[in-house]
């Protein structure tokens, strides 16, 4: 048996990991800690709670089929195909990512808001988008896409061109090729990526507020409900905070599972 060696730097070494650990653990468990099983459970009761929750997973599932249907054909045609100004087009597709959200809200007002550059035109025929739900999808939308759009394109990538072909050599369509070959290669980083945008979209906080509006009901989701209820309701704010910090360990624990997955199928 290899003895471990302590030396002064492997000590260093073991207190910074451990500071780290502890840094980021000790503000998550705090929220379990400051909160009794008696305020969790009528904070279920609270309607500030109900309809932020009911308002967030509808939109935030409205948002993710959006994504998926216009993100697809997006990450693959990136993936697969040349063409002029494709780099300009990754770029702007990447840009909502290091956008900051408040800047990302202005923009969605500055362009679909009542006096927005299309927005005017909409107003016209009285469509009005800003402040309302719609307004909460459109800016989820926004800042959520670019992490399906990423992580499918690099799953098209990776799928093995010797299979498609094989497929378009037995006369297979282009269409079927791509739904029955192609797709189900690339499912589980697909799937990790609609993820990573539902759980990006019920985190959004500053597109929305700018864009939306904080109105309980109709534009108010989970974070933002956090940030009225820490003014008066402590409780209820602690509680979303709970749902939104179980629902994202989740989402990292599935898409590692699903990440890990994929790369022991692709050594096999």
């Amino acid at each position: 048996m290899r003895r471990i060696r302590i030396t002064p730097a492997s000590l260093i070494v073991s207190l910074i990991f451990a500071i780290i650990i502890i840094y980021i653990s000790l503000p998550v468990v705090s929220l379990f800690i400051k909160t009794s099983p008696e305020s969790f459970i009528s904070s279920l009761n609270e309607p500030v709670v109900i309809e932020a929750l009911k308002l967030s997973f509808l939109t935030t599932i409205a948002t993710t089929i959006i994504v998926i249907i216009i993100g697809t054909p997006v990450a693959f045609i990136n993936a697969r195909y040349r063409y002029p100004g494709k780099e300009l087009v990754d770029t702007l597709l990447d840009l909502p990512v290091v956008m900051p959200p408040a800047v990302a809200g202005i923009a969605l007002l500055m362009a679909f808001g009542r006096k927005g550059v299309l927005g005017e035109y909409l107003n016209l025929f009285g469509v009005t988008l800003a402040f309302t739900t719609i307004a909460v999808v459109m800016a989820q939308v926004f800042v959520a896409s670019p992490f399906f759009i990423r992580q499918a394109r690099t799953s098209f990538e990776d799928v093995d061109r010797s299979f498609e072909n094989a497929a378009r050599s037995l006369g297979a369509s282009r269409v079927y090729t791509f739904f029955y070959i192609t797709v189900p290669i690339a499912m589980n980083g697909l799937i990790s990526g609609a993820i990573m945008t539902w759980a990006r979209a019920l985190g959004e906080f500053g597109a929305t507020i700018m864009f939306a509006g904080n109105f309980q009901g109709r534009t108010q989701t989970m974070p933002l409900a956090i940030y009225t209820a820490m003014q008066g309701d402590i409780d209820a704010s602690l509680f979303l905070s709970i749902v939104l910090v179980i629902t994202s360990f989740t989402v990292i624990a599935i898409v590692k599972i699903l990440t890990r997955r994929r790369m022991i199928v692709a050594k096999d």
